[in-house]
């Protein structure tokens, strides 16, 4: 007993160490619990503990709850893992302030995180981020750096951006932003207990990440399931082809996850912690926008919207039974494709 006490403490101090003191690209096959209850300390006074209430609509053999995100501060879980970052830096490696590259929602949690410490913050995004949350960046302080697609994506996979000053902090394999985003599936485990079923949407792996570690920590026989739209499905290629596969990629409304590939960093966690891929259409994730803003009165993103996509569809049926969680990941969507989804139609 002593032995196993005294290795989870050195496991606990290399996790610390490593997390405050270097640029640690390739997370372990798992996030320790240890370090997502730590994270929890670290932004319970920023955050909101976002409710866990039942989708209105029934479906037989399903109780379908929505995990809320999008009512945060920056209408993100992202939140999250940017402010959990950041407590872990120090003040002399935060004295240049810090950057990012994201598609608008981890830039909005880092922005609003390092506004709170008065220090600059730079966002390096992709030529097809949404206005709304372009603007959002703006309004929280964040200097924009507008890329095409593919360079952004270069800095996403080689963690920096030449000539950027500043800590630069990954919104996916940062080990301090996935116990961040653990914090959620703490929350819905205290909420509901008897969870069977989590469906995180999929950009990067860091979401899913963080919540299959906590849900999974004290109830090992719930299924996390990771959810992507047709038009960017990497995670699924590569959990059928068994390694980090690379997806002929598609813009679409749904800009908050999906991506060129699976990153070589997160494979290890991904493919250990998450249970298999749920791919939906674009017609699903606009009508579960629908969906979400007429039945609950919630404004969901493309990406918040999919996991409910998932949830309903009939493809899943055999895998989907029992208590299920929907993370609502964000509410990040632009007014004029917000219409389009109510109007019936997939955004453009």
């Amino acid at each position: 007993m002593f032995s196993n006490f005294r290795a989870n403490l050195i496991r606990i101090a290399l996790w610390t160490y490593t997390s405050r003191n270097m640029d640690l690209r390739t997370p372990t096959d798992n996030i320790p619990f240890q370090s997502i209850t730590a994270a929890k300390d670290n932004i319970e006074e920023s955050i909101i503990r976002t409710p866990l209430i039942p989708l209105n609509y029934n479906v037989p053999g399903k109780q379908i709850y929505l995990k809320l995100e999008n009512l945060q501060p920056i209408g993100s879980f992202k939140i999250r893992g940017a402010g959990n970052a950041l407590a872990n830096l120090s003040s002399e490696e935060l004295k240049d302030g810090v950057y990012t590259a994201s598609a608008g929602n981890f830039a909005q949690g880092l922005a609003w995180n390092a506004r709170e410490r008065g220090i600059p913050c730079n966002v390096v995004v992709p030529d097809h981020a949404p206005v709304t949350k372009l603007d959002a960046i703006k309004r929280l302080g964040g200097n924009i750096v507008k890329v095409p697609f593919d360079q952004w994506w270069e800095v996403i996979q080689t963690h920096q951006y030449e000539g950027m000053k500043g800590k630069f902090i990954h919104p996916v394999c940062d080990p301090a932003v996935i116990a961040g985003n653990g914090t959620i599936g703490l929350e819905i485990v205290e909420d509901l207990p008897d969870v069977d079923v989590v469906i995180c949407p999929y950009g990067g792996g860091g979401l899913i990440s963080g919540v299959s570690s906590a849900v999974k920590s004290p109830r090992t026989s719930a299924k996390v399931y990771a959810c992507e739209v047709e038009t960017a499905a990497p995670l699924k290629l590569s959990l059928d082809l068994g390694k980090p596969s690379t997806f002929n990629y598609i813009a679409s409304f749904v800009d908050g996850m999906g991506g060129k590939s699976v990153l070589d960093s997160m494979w290890p966690l991904v493919s250990n912690l998450v249970d298999d891929s749920l791919v939906v259409t674009l017609q699903e994730v606009a009508d579960s926008v629908k969906l979400l803003a007429e039945r609950n009165r919630v404004v969901a993103e493309g990406a918040g919207a999919a996991t409910v996509a998932a949830a309903l569809s009939e493809k899943f049926s055999d895998r989907l039974s029992g208590n299920i969680v929907c993370v609502i990941s964000g509410g990040n969507i632009d007014t004029n494709k917000l219409i389009q989804a109510l109007e019936g139609n997939i955004p453009q």
